[in-house]
């Protein structure tokens, strides 16, 4: 299967950027066809509409959600590039109408979406409440799974810039987890098919971004939806879409997993699943918070009349205007000295000496914006020409 130039021509070009809103995908859910059942399944808090969108006849039942963390919209667009495939009366869309039977709900929680947070509008984080579910948003996520009873979970999330994959100098552009079902963190059945489909799309991935994928940690959360249907043995997948060098818009990284959810269906109509053999999933190295956006090597700081060599970083917050994501710069200082960190962006200022209007010394949270040395000007973080 030529996934790249399947991406290449069923990107959907009307959903782009980082701030995936119900507003940005109703249009596209109303101009589905009929061989898609697009529901409203429930409000949000401030009575924003919760979708499902259906697709298929067949025996395999896979439940996808995405967006539970407002903030989190990477995964959401390769939802829409996959309702584009699917829309095609193909041979591949008709595959997978034969085969699955898919329950999606591409936006969980839309007051988190519009105000571009983790939470949702009760500043609840919708993954750490499976057990109260007082949020609704929580109501229709559980309700709809034992209502679906799906044989696969994937579970679509975003991840931070900070990650990184082991001791190595790379980005984690895609992450997985088949995640633990008790604190033991035993391997059950589901696990292990969990681990081997995990295995497969690594192995496929390897060939656009080697040394890019990372595997999340695997402790035990009792509260996290996940672990929860992990616990009630579906085959649960977590997909972590994160930081492609220079793609804050993270249309890059919707690529990888938009392959990732298509060669997920395909390992598993291939049922080429060995329960007792999870090295391929073993092998991918560990997430690991290793990167900033920008860091600063070798910079001297004055501090209590001492001269000293440090080195330090500067970190986005991501904030809406106008509907549009904004990254805004702010000063990390690096306190632990004996993890080496990466940056995104790296300069390497030779012992050249930091001044600020701002600060005496790099410090954290505010802005970045210095001089280092007498010619090199820092703007937004940056070096300016």
């Amino acid at each position: 299967m030529v996934y790249e130039e399947m991406f290449s021509t069923y990107t959907n070009k009307n959903i782009k950027g980082r701030h995936i809103t119900i507003e940005s995908i109703e249009p596209i859910l109303n101009d589905l066809s009929d061989d898609f059942k697009v529901q409203i399944e429930g409000k949000s808090v401030l009575e924003k509409p919760i979708y499902s969108v259906e697709f298929g006849q067949g025996k395999t039942r896979i439940y996808m959600w995405s967006q539970m963390h407002g903030d989190e919209s990477t995964c959401t667009k390769a939802i829409f590039d996959l309702f584009e495939v699917l829309k095609n009366d193909d041979e591949y869309s008709h595959f997978i109408q034969s085969n699955f039977t898919l329950l999606i709900l591409p936006l969980v929680n839309p007051d988190g979406a519009k105000l571009h947070t983790r939470e949702n509008a009760n500043g609840i984080d919708l993954n750490r409440d499976v057990n109260e579910c007082s949020q609704p948003e929580s109501k229709i996520l559980k309700q709809l799974f034992k209502r679906f009873k799906p044989e696969y979970c994937l579970n679509m999330h975003d991840q931070r810039t900070i990650y990184g994959i082991g001791e190595t100098n790379k980005s984690a552009i895609v992450s997985f987890l088949a995640p633990a079902f008790n604190e033991n963190r035993d391997i059950n059945e589901s696990r292990s098919k969990a681990m081997n489909v995990i295995g497969g799309i690594n192995k496929v991935l390897q060939q656009y971004i080697s040394g890019h994928t990372g595997r999340y940690n695997d402790t035990y959360c009792d509260t996290c939806f996940g672990d929860y249907f992990a616990a009630q043995n579906a085959i649960t997948i977590l997909f972590e879409a994160g930081h492609h060098p220079n793609d804050y818009s993270r249309d890059l990284t919707r690529k990888y997993i938009f392959i990732g959810l298509l060669e997920a269906f395909n390992i598993i109509h291939e049922n080429d699943i060995v329960d007792d053999d999870n090295s391929e999933y073993f092998k991918i190295p560990d997430n690991k918070v290793s990167f900033f956006d920008i860091l600063y090597k070798n910079v001297k700081i004055i501090e209590k009349g001492n001269q000293k060599i440090i080195n330090f970083a500067t970190q986005y917050k991501e904030v809406v205007k106008n509907g549009i994501i904004i990254f805004e710069p702010y000063m990390v200082l690096i306190e632990n000295n004996d993890v080496e960190y990466f940056g995104h962006v790296e300069y390497d200022l030779k012992g050249e000496l930091f001044t600020s209007k701002y600060c005496n010394i790099p410090t954290t949270d505010v802005r970045s914006d210095f001089f280092i040395g007498s010619n090199m000007e820092f703007v937004d973080g940056l070096l300016k020409k």
